[in-house]
């Protein structure tokens, strides 16, 4: 039974396919609501996978955020076809599972995941931004204990990520990002932090560049 809040749809399953992956495999799971996906996600995607040395990214779509207004909230099949226009490397994967198997909160996901691909390394990917509100999260410490973790540097976010809640109480299985080419064998609890090129895109500031556009047009 499905836990979503009223108005959401569960898709076409063509778009919740879950892709394609075998033992021994190192796949980072990087969930979002990509609304709408920009270049950010992709920049941080090629970071993960060449410093984390992964063989693919699986971009989770999500029917939505339990912890964000669902108001401006684009229908998942337009989320998905646009993440993956946008995504275009062939080694990104952009899938709605969650939508067909009843999964809200990634807690839940990660625990599928596990089950479903056993002998798979799975590294989960986050925001800088994400890492700095982690605690809110529904399950977090059990989701740090599931598998490793690689948070991703944001703009104007480093210091409150680093300085969070999660971050202090999970100090002590921090990696330095010198090694983080070996994070996906490492038995969990254990993340890093990694530094590079930034995007400043947000998707918050391009759907307000939308509604301007849709206004001045009308």
């Amino acid at each position: 039974m499905s836990d979503f809040p009223a108005g959401f749809r569960i898709q076409p399953s063509g778009l919740a396919r879950l892709p394609r992956a075998s033992r021994g495999m190192r796949i980072g799971l990087y969930g979002g609501s990509f609304n709408p996906a920009h270049e950010g996600h992709r920049l941080v995607s090629l970071l993960a996978l060449k410093r984390l040395r992964l063989d693919r990214i699986w971009w989770l779509v999500t029917p939505g955020n339990p912890l964000k207004p669902t108001g401006e909230l684009a229908s998942l099949s337009e989320r998905i076809t646009d993440a993956r226009a946008l995504s275009s490397h062939p080694r990104i994967d952009v899938t709605g599972f969650e939508a067909t198997v009843g999964s809200r909160y990634t807690v839940d996901t990660l625990a599928f995941l596990k089950r479903r691909y056993p002998g798979v390394d799975f590294v989960w990917i986050m925001g800088a931004d994400n890492l700095a509100s982690f605690h809110r999260w529904r399950g977090w410490q059990e989701i740090a204990r599931m598998m490793p973790i690689a948070v991703i540097d944001r703009p104007g976010w480093t210091l409150k990520a680093t300085h969070s809640r999660a971050a202090s109480a999970l100090g002590w299985a921090r990696v330095d990002e010198q090694a983080a080419e070996a994070l996906a064998a490492c038995p969990p609890p254990v993340w890093t932090f990694l530094h590079g090129p930034r995007s400043y895109a947000s998707s918050t500031e391009l759907r307000r560049l939308r509604r301007t556009s849709s206004t001045r047009t009308r």
